[in-house]
């Protein structure tokens, strides 16, 4: 082969994973996006973080069960309970991470939710008794430093609540991770595994939405609500994308610039505070979990 030709092949092999990259970077955009929309509609017009998360999943459900319908897919499944399963342990995940937006700094409620890749690294172990390289075992402590160092001001703030209840959708998302791995293993396809998600999330959160009750949409507050539903499911597309053209180990990485995102609309956006110490806890819990998402050759 000659050299143009094998530099052709390069560069054609090369692009997918440009692709994914920038797949990548358009989910956190969209996810850093969603977050600041939870938190300014709960802070201008009141919305409770039940219906929040009804707002954030309705539109998924709507959105996925047409795409499937037009595309003759089954939404039958061996694996319903398995999918509710999954579909609680990501909602609870949802309530409690909306509620840390809602009370916490959008940067800080964004970083603990991302934790949920040292949670998963842990449940596997205790869970699935996998080995744990020693690779891995640095990375979660360094990342439960960072989250030790990210949470001493929220603490210091008498705000411990919110803090753990933030923590708690890291943990949260971790589990329902776990259960996603296992109904991929399972050959379910992940379009289904997002709808029963989305549908199960929809019918919980209109249930406890209903108990505390609906606050009134307007006019200003539907363009909220709908752009919190557009900026998830495009961030999930692109996040779907970005697994599928794109380095797994690239696209984990470049997942954290979700906390970028958020600190960044939560200062200029939101007129966040953020303290030495939150950043240097971000930091110290992105680089973790990049560590974490390294693949371990085996010699």
């Amino acid at each position: 082969m000659t050299s143009s030709k094998v530099s052709g092949v390069s560069r054609a092999a090369s692009l997918p994973a440009a692709l994914g990259s920038a797949w990548m970077i358009g989910a956190a955009f969209f996810f850093a996006l969603m977050g600041g929309l939870v938190k300014k509609a709960g802070q201008d017009f009141g919305y409770g973080f039940y219906e929040l998360v009804f707002w954030r999943t309705i539109f998924g459900v709507i959105s996925l069960g047409l795409l499937a319908k037009l595309k003759g897919y089954t939404f039958k499944t061996r694996y319903l309970s398995a999918h509710i399963s999954r579909g609680f342990a990501g909602t609870l995940g949802l309530v409690l991470f909306f509620y840390g937006l809602t009370h916490l700094s959008l940067a800080t409620a964004t970083t603990l939710n991302y934790t949920s890749a040292l949670f998963l690294a842990l449940l596997s172990v205790f869970v699935l008794k996998e080995h744990i390289s020693r690779q891995m075992i640095l990375a979660l402590l360094l990342g439960f430093v960072g989250i030790m160092v990210l949470l001493r001001p929220t603490f210091a703030a008498g705000e411990e609540i919110s803090g753990v209840i933030g923590l708690g959708s890291g943990l949260c998302a971790g589990w329902a991770y776990l259960q996603v791995r296992e109904l991929s293993q399972l050959g379910e396809p992940s379009w289904r595994v997002v709808f029963y998600f989305s549908l199960v999330a929809t019918i919980t959160s209109a249930i406890l939405s209903q108990v505390g009750g609906w606050h009134p949409v307007t006019g200003r507050s539907l363009v909220y609500l709908l752009s919190l539903g557009i900026t998830a499911t495009l961030g999930q597309i692109c996040l779907t994308l970005a697994y599928q053209y794109g380095r797994k180990f690239v696209a984990a990485s470049l997942s954290y610039l979700t906390v970028v995102f958020a600190t960044l609309l939560g200062v200029v956006w939101l007129d966040d505070v953020i303290h030495w110490q939150e950043i240097l806890g971000m930091g110290i819990i992105v680089g973790s979990g990049i560590l974490s998402s390294i693949p371990v050759h085996k010699k």
